[in-house]
């Protein structure tokens, strides 16, 4: 295959962190990635060059170009963290192969990106484009968090973001493996989705006596875990409202919102804990044995309708300045780039 010397892509504008907190919504592309050309990036030892086809965006990838991200942002270089395509040059038995993967060095929301090869996941011939772009970040989260669910024995567990597609991955886990979620929402129209999903109950944060209703679900169903994306004040209070030995586990800050944690002596006589979640640590602590083991379940769950990706809309390359913050305004639904178009 002939490659060329340059490529389209989304590059960011800025190096480091911008020290703000305002969320992963987005209005406005353009105070933070500019649509250029830039030099095909060169994959070093280690590395695959691979020619995408489709990228996902996720909530990490909209903090990450705002600069609020664990990661620093490098100027110049692509943004865009997950994707699928074809691995077109470095030192892999898998050129000319259809992998999803991590971006490694040069980001996916470019018509070329790079990966490390140990990170590559070949993907069945019968996983859809759209399941393959995105089963990386949200389905190896749903598989790891739900390991913590078992190891915790408990009949139940509370999702936050539950309509999410993460929280509809996590839902269709515990419905299939006899564990009973506990939903939280922001939006009751969700509610009647996620309950026909396999959710036991259905907490809408936004309804005055949501957190009555938590409780009485805590007492039919006591949870040990609460599974975090929000962190907002709600949350907290679910915590605090749940039994002992239970843990709040954070993996993500949709809210803007500082929680104000008025009970912490319950982490002392009640044995509670908080932690966070990152799928990078996991990846590493767990090895790759569990990890492969994930793919292969995540593959076969796409393929044989167990999860299904919700798609609010692809948006070529060329066009996503201009398109992809309306796409990430629609509700329940995960957006892509797509670097042919």
């Amino acid at each position: 295959m002939t490659l060329p010397t340059s490529m389209k892509a989304l590059v960011q504008l800025h190096d480091g962190y911008a020290g703000t907190r305002t969320g992963p919504n987005i209005s406005d592309l353009s105070p933070f990635v500019a649509y250029q050309d830039v030099p095909l990036p060169q994959p070093a030892a280690g590395q695959a060059l691979i020619k995408v086809h489709l990228a996902a965006v996720n909530p990490s990838d909209i903090h990450f170009i705002k600069g609020e991200y664990g990661q620093p942002r490098v100027k110049g270089s692509p943004a865009g963290f997950e994707a699928v395509g074809e691995v077109v040059a470095g030192n892999t038995p898998l050129i000319g192969k259809r992998v999803s993967f991590f971006a490694g060095g040069s980001g996916t929301w470019a018509q070329y990106a790079l990966a490390d090869v140990t990170s590559l996941v070949p993907c069945r011939p019968d996983l859809a484009e759209v399941d393959a772009a995105c089963q990386l970040v949200n389905p190896l989260t749903a598989i790891a968090m739900f390991d913590l669910v078992k190891e915790s024995r408990a009949e139940s567990f509370v999702l936050n973001a539950a309509g999410s597609q993460l929280g509809k991955y996590l839902i269709a886990l515990a419905r299939d493996n006899g564990v009973a979620p506990i939903a939280v929402v922001r939006r009751a129209e969700q509610a009647a989705e996620l309950r026909d999903l396999g959710a036991h109950s259905v907490i809408v944060s936004t309804q005055p006596d949501a957190l009555d209703q938590a409780k009485t679900a805590f007492r039919a169903l006591p949870p040990a875990i609460l599974l975090d994306a929000v962190g907002d004040q709600f949350t907290a209070d679910l915590f605090f409202a749940m039994p002992k030995h239970s843990t709040w586990v954070n993996y993500g800050k949709l809210s803007g919102e500082a929680p104000c944690l008025t009970e912490l002596g319950q982490l002392i006589f009640m044995n509670k804990k908080i932690e966070g979640f990152w799928l990078t640590r996991w990846i590493k602590q767990v090895g790759a044995d569990r990890v492969r083991a994930g793919f292969v379940e995540i593959q076969e769950r796409f393929v044989s309708g167990a999860w299904k990706t919700d798609v609010a809309g692809i948006v070529p390359l060329s066009e996503a300045m201009l398109r992809l913050p309306q796409v990430l305004a629609v509700p329940d639904g995960k957006a892509f780039i797509d670097p042919r178009g």
